[in-house]
């Protein structure tokens, strides 16, 4: 009952991860190089528990969001310039979103000029007019409409052997030293962990009024969320390997529609609509969580009103950001000739070299024994996050050296 009761911000920020830009990620990923990615799922998504779990408790133990504690201990120069990294990030990710919703039912003939408008008010009525609760298990509903990828994967009817392998295999040598690989692996740590998730979960904790001494459940949900949002990752890059890549189809064009609609005639009919509907539910799913995220930190870290229990005019620069990033990103999508898959994936590839700087911020915190009390990262998490932050710089300076 204590689970139950404490379930939600966890699952929830996991899985809006598989959005439609890691969606097409994923997808590009199976696509361009088979099931030799698939490797990187184990460590990513140890580095995911370990991330998750420390917003998590951070939120519970001090009742405080990311970007307020951020202000608070470093002060509010350095909290503007992360917010406005934040921002810029985030939006590239909320075009995405919006893409992702307009390439989903293109598929089904129906014009973005019409969706895409209709979507954006949809999710801008749901969060407005919403309460903390009630959006909560629209989202939590939404994330388990995910199996639809999991599905898919089996309906592809991949190579089990093959893909069991590669998934626990070390990475081959002559992979790391190319740029295309290091930036599609940097592409898949991004999209997983990405910045705005952090900022987004410890707000949840801390807005859904979770406490220390009810942590212990809490935790459950930060873990089972990220193991399912990885399982569903994991499927999607196993659908694209054992059906593009396998019929030499190493580019899927220019968004996730694209992916549903090549894996058509190879894995079948079932499979595809299955994939063009998990797009569409992800893509709507995070154009709501993306905005709110956003507005959480910005508001949090400035000291401005932030939740979705108050009213418009309890916190007016909370819902003003988050209407201004809703219909700047669905105005950027109806732009005519824009290239979409450019913007999706650079945005993904900025949240894998923003990460690290995000994650030095939460270990600092994390490890303030005079805020966080007996709940101080073990050493076990911090050699992990460490290792995540370090690697994640080493393989960015790679890209860019081995870039041609």
């Amino acid at each position: 009952m204590l689970f139950l009761a404490v379930v939600g911000p966890g699952f929830v920020t996991a899985n809006v991860d598989n959005d439609a830009g890691g969606i097409f990620t994923y997808s590009q990923a199976g696509a361009q190089f088979g099931y030799t990615l698939l490797w990187t799922m184990i460590p990513i998504t140890i580095a995911l528990i370990v991330v998750q779990e420390m917003a998590s408790r951070m939120g519970a133990v001090t009742g405080k969001g990311l970007s307020d504690l951020i202000r608070e201990e470093f002060g509010f120069r350095l909290t503007f310039f992360v917010m406005i990294t934040l921002v810029v990030t985030n939006f590239g990710n909320v075009v995405g979103e919006f893409a992702g919703v307009a390439s989903s039912l293109e598929l089904f003939g129906l014009s973005k000029y019409i969706v895409v408008p209709l979507a954006a008010v949809a999710v801008w009525g749901l969060v407005v007019r919403g309460t903390y609760d009630g959006i909560e298990k629209v989202f939590l509903a939404a994330s388990a409409f995910y199996v639809c990828y999991i599905i898919a994967g089996v309906l592809a009817h991949p190579d089990w052997k093959a893909a069991a392998f590669a998934t626990v295999t070390r990475p081959q040598a002559a992979g790391i030293r190319s740029y295309g690989y290091l930036y599609m692996v940097i592409g898949l740590v991004g999209t997983t962990i990405a910045p705005w998730m952090q900022f987004y979960l410890q707000a949840s904790v801390v807005e859904k009024g979770i406490t220390a001494k009810q942590y212990a459940a809490s935790r459950w949900d930060v873990i089972l969320g990220c193991i399912f949002t990885d399982i569903v990752a994991w499927f999607i890059i196993v659908a694209c390997a054992a059906t593009l890549y396998a019929n030499g189809v190493h580019d899927i064009g220019s968004s996730g529609a694209d992916a549903a609609l090549a894996l058509r005639p190879l894995a079948g009919h079932y499979a595809y609509l299955l994939f063009a509907a998990g797009l569409f539910n992800a893509s709507l799913f995070a154009a709501s969580i993306l905005p709110i995220s956003t507005a959480y930190a910005v508001c949090e870290g400035l000291g401005f009103e932030a939740g979705l229990d108050k009213k418009f005019h309890e916190a007016p620069a909370f819902y003003w950001l988050y209407t201004a990033l809703i219909v700047l990103g669905a105005g950027v999508v109806l732009v005519p000739r824009l290239p979409l898959v450019y913007v999706t994936v650079l945005s993904q590839v900025a949240n894998g070299v923003v990460l690290p700087f995000v994650l030095i911020f939460m270990l600092l915190l994390t490890n303030d024994r005079e805020l966080m009390g007996d709940h101080v990262n073990s050493r076990r998490f911090n050699v992990i996050a460490w290792i995540t932050v370090v690697v994640t710089i080493v393989m960015t300076i790679a890209m860019i050296l081995t870039q041609r």
